[in-house]
């Protein structure tokens, strides 16, 4: 049988009166003498995107040419206009509604502290993340030493990596123990069948280097939950890890993600190791004070020149000699024209199907669901009591919650001066309460963050300084079963031309090696 699958009601309703305190203490401190909680919306500018659903302005105002067009500077775009400018070719622009470039991967400053906005780490890549590897190289991450890969440690994540709160107290670790002989089995038995899957299938990141086989289209066309179902493996400390899992990578759980996404997240890395097992151990990940805000900001700082900030793009059309784009200069309030010989739409698929005057076929009929999220920095006035168990780590996660628990900012710092933490909570929510993110105040949704935090740390809503929150509508795209294996995906991902496509959409999921490597891929498509 099934464990009960998580959901985010009940990280909005649990205790009511004890939800109403919270929220008492949110508006006017907690006590009556201490101040309100200070806080916010940043980061993100939704009113900006929706100015698609309205009354198009016509296409006035200041004419600008270039070579190519790149629309969206999140990773993709950046990624596809490094390799341009690596080819020679300077003559092009990226265009992005927000007032920062980085996309999913931008930072934030919180009490003079950076933590992330978004994406926090980036696995070490292997082989086939070619793009990925140089570009790490390049950044003096990662150096060539007698045949083998030598990493700066500063940007390793520092010990201790991961912990998780389960029977009353902090474990070293995401992996939940197994409960008895029968539970440790079922973690040995789906270790054994992602290693299976490794060595019959082959699985790579990015996902298109492995082969494409029947076997792969077998795993597509059925959820995770299924497939687990079908292979007897019901251990609830168990489900509610790989469930976790897809939430964090997927923003969906297994009973929406396809049985090819649940199994490519361990077997396109490090694979699935049982309690026990001689490989356990956790392996290392690149992260940074404002997560892969440093990556976006180290790619993006050579091409400031060519970022073009605060565009949000109405429409594109494509003409007998190129391609004529219509924009609206945020900072200015007022219409743009652009036009180049070609375009990259370096946005999420079903945005750049909006945008396009005539899609091709295989963008209007895809269906492709995406995944709202918030997150929620959090400045303190001092420091946490600590519970028993495992000490404070650089990511924090609660056994059996729906929320995706928090990562420290500060834990990567090596300045020795003790500080209250910079906390950054995720939250994947259903797709179900897109709009209730969009429309509750701030405040709101710090309530829920606060009320989730406050179920390992007790004292933290009376400690709470600020509380600045990211609400991502459409963050990331679901693997829900057909999406990788679609003719649809195919066709764009091979598209060439004036117009070309860049995202990790065309991948299904939403990681950096993925859209690194459209975006350089992109560059390579276009007809110059």
């Amino acid at each position: 049988m099934r464990p009960p699958q998580p959901s985010f009601s009940r990280v909005e309703t649990t205790g009511p009166s004890r939800r109403a305190l919270l929220l008492g203490l949110l508006a006017g401190g907690c006590t009556p003498d201490a101040p309100a909680l200070q806080g916010g919306w940043v980061g993100t500018h939704p009113e900006r995107g929706h100015r698609l659903r309205g009354e198009r302005p016509k296409a006035d105002g200041p004419l600008k040419t270039t070579g190519v067009l790149i629309v969206g500077a999140g990773v993709a775009g950046l990624a596809c206009a490094r390799a341009l400018a690596r080819r020679g070719i300077d003559d092009f622009a990226l265009l992005d509604l927000e007032d920062q470039a980085g996309g999913n991967s931008r930072g934030h400053v919180l009490a003079g502290a950076p933590c992330p906005l978004g994406a926090h780490y980036l696995p070490l890549p292997g082989a086939q993340a070619r793009e990925v590897n140089e570009l790490l190289h390049e950044l003096g991450l990662a150096r060539e030493q007698l045949g083998r890969t030598v990493w700066d440690e500063r940007h390793l994540c520092h010990s201790p990596q991961e912990r998780l709160f389960i029977d009353g107290e902090w474990r070293e670790g995401l992996l939940p123990p197994p409960e008895g002989a029968a539970s440790l089995a079922q973690y040995r038995r789906f270790s054994v069948l992602v290693t299976q899957a490794q060595r019959e299938l082959g699985f790579a990141m990015p996902s298109h280097r492995a082969r494409w086989t029947a076997g792969h289209a077998t795993l597509d066309a059925q959820t995770f939950a299924t497939w687990l179902d079908t292979a007897g493996l019901n251990d609830t400390r168990l489900r509610w890890y790989l469930d976790y899992c897809c939430r964090d990578d997927f923003g969906a759980g297994d009973s929406t993600v396809s049985a090819w996404a649940g199994l490519h997240y361990f077997a396109s890395r490090h694979g699935f190791h049982a309690p026990g097992d001689e490989a356990a151990e956790r392996e290392p990940v690149l992260t940074w004070a404002e997560g892969n805000g440093w990556l976006s900001t180290h790619v993006a700082a050579p091409l400031r020149e060519r970022i073009n900030l605060g565009r949000t793009v109405l429409r594109v059309t494509e003409q007998r000699q190129g391609v004529e784009l219509l924009a609206w200069n945020e900072a200015t309030g007022a219409p743009e024209r652009w036009t180049a010989r070609a375009i990259v739409m370096a946005t999420p698929l079903f945005v750049s199907a909006r945008l396009l005057d005539a899609p091709p076929d295989a963008l209007r009929s895809l269906k492709q669901a995406h995944a709202p999220w918030l997150t929620a920095s959090i400045a303190l006035r001092e420091p946490l009591l600590q519970r028993p168990g495992a000490p404070p780590s650089w990511d924090n996660v609660r056994y059996g919650s729906a929320a995706l628990g928090y990562v420290d900012a500060r834990h990567q710092s090596r300045d020795p001066t003790p500080r209250p933490p910079v906390l950054t909570a995720y939250l994947a929510l259903p797709e179900s309460q897109r709009g209730e993110l969009l429309k509750q105040p701030w405040q709101h949704w710090a309530g829920i963050v606060t009320q989730e935090l406050a179920q390992t740390h007790p004292d933290l809503p009376a400690k709470l300084e600020r509380i600045d929150l990211c609400r991502f509508g459409h963050a990331m795209s679901i693997p829900a079963p057909g999406l990788r294996g679609s003719a649809e995906l195919a066709a764009l991902n091979a598209q060439r031309g004036r117009v070309v496509f860049a995202h990790s959409d065309l991948a299904g999921y939403s990681v950096f090696e993925e859209a690194y490597t459209a975006g350089v891929e992109a560059a390579a498509r276009l007809s110059l």
